[in-house]
């Protein structure tokens, strides 16, 4: 694989494209080209991080009927 090109697959589950990115994207926002997800390129030697799912709220307290 030529240096000058970053394979990586889309993170968007729905999607998963492998994308070829120019080794000049590094440290840029990227779009996919399949579905639209941004994917920010991490730069050379940093360990890409996959940010947790947001936690739901907790639910409302119930209402006191009387």
């Amino acid at each position: 694989m030529p240096e000058n090109v970053i394979r990586m697959m889309c993170p968007n589950l729905k999607c998963k494209a492998i994308l070829g990115v120019p080794a000049e994207a590094r440290g840029r926002v990227v779009r996919c080209k399949q579905c639209g997800t941004n994917i920010r390129i991490p730069r050379k030697g940093e360990t890409p991080v996959t940010q947790p799912a947001a936690a739901p709220p907790p639910p409302a307290p119930a209402a006191d009927v009387v």
